[in-house]
C-alpha cells in the first residue's frame, strides 16, 4: 500500500532550510544544544532554532524564545556560541528574533514525543471543552493517557506550561501550552 505522508507546511519548510548543503552540518552540530528547562528537547525539537546563515567563515544563528523574557535564552545563546566555537567556528553571532513569535506548531514530532515520555503533556494532547474555548481544559495525562484531568494553575514550572492533575491516576503534570 502506498501512503502519502502529510506534513505541516511549517515543518516541511524547516526541514528544507535545515538540509541546505551549505549549513546542514551546522544544524546537525547544534542538535546537541538542549533547552536548559527541558533537557529532553534540543533547540531544534523545541522549534526555537530558527535559522543558520553562513557567509564565508561568519556564522549567524537566529533563535526565537517560546515567550518574550524567557530566562533560558541567555544560556542557549552561550551554548550555541560555545558549540560552534569548539567546532572551529570563531566568527559566531547569535540573534534573538521576536517576530514572528514562537508557535508550538514549530515543535518537531520527535520533540512532542520526548515531552510526553518525560511526563509533560505536549500541545496537541488536549481536547476542547464543551464551549470550544479552552483547548487545555482536558489535557491528556502523559502518565496514564486519561483525559479526565483538571487544570490546577494557569502556570506550571515555567510560564510556557500550565499545571494539571489527572483525576484517574491522581498524578500532577505540566501541560506545554499551545500557542
Amino acid at each position: 500500500m502506498n501512503e502519502i505522508s502529510l506534513m505541516p507546511a511549517e515543518q516541511y519548510q524547516r526541514l528544507q532550510q535545515r538540509n541546505a548543503a551549505d549549513v546542514k552540518e551546522l544544524w546537525d552540530l547544534l542538535d546537541i544544544i538542549k533547552d536548559p528547562e527541558l533537557p529532553v528537547l534540543s533547540i531544534w525539537d523545541l522549534g526555537i532554532l530558527r535559522d543558520i546563515e553562513r557567509d564565508g567563515d561568519r556564522i549567524t544563528v537566529t533563535i526565537t524564545p517560546t515567550y518574550s523574557g524567557c530566562p533560558a535564552m541567555d544560556n542557549i545563546r552561550t551554548d550555541v556560541e560555545k558549540a560552534l566555537n569548539e567546532a572551529g567556528y570563531q566568527e559566531v553571532t547569535v540573534n534573538m528574533s521576536l517576530s514572528p513569535a514562537w508557535s508550538s506548531e514549530w515543535m518537531s514530532p520527535e520533540g512532542r514525543k520526548n515531552l510526553r515520555e518525560y511526563g509533560i503533556a505536549p500541545p496537541e494532547d488536549a481536547d476542547l471543552d464543551e464551549d470550544g474555548l479552552t483547548p487545555e481544559a482536558h489535557a491528556q495525562c502523559p502518565h496514564c493517557r486519561s483525559r479526565d484531568t483538571r487544570r490546577i494553575s494557569e502556570f506550571g514550572s515555567t510560564a510556557c506550561k500550565a499545571l494539571f492533575q489527572c483525576n484517574d491516576c491522581n498524578e500532577p503534570f505540566d501541560y506545554f501550552k499551545k500557542i
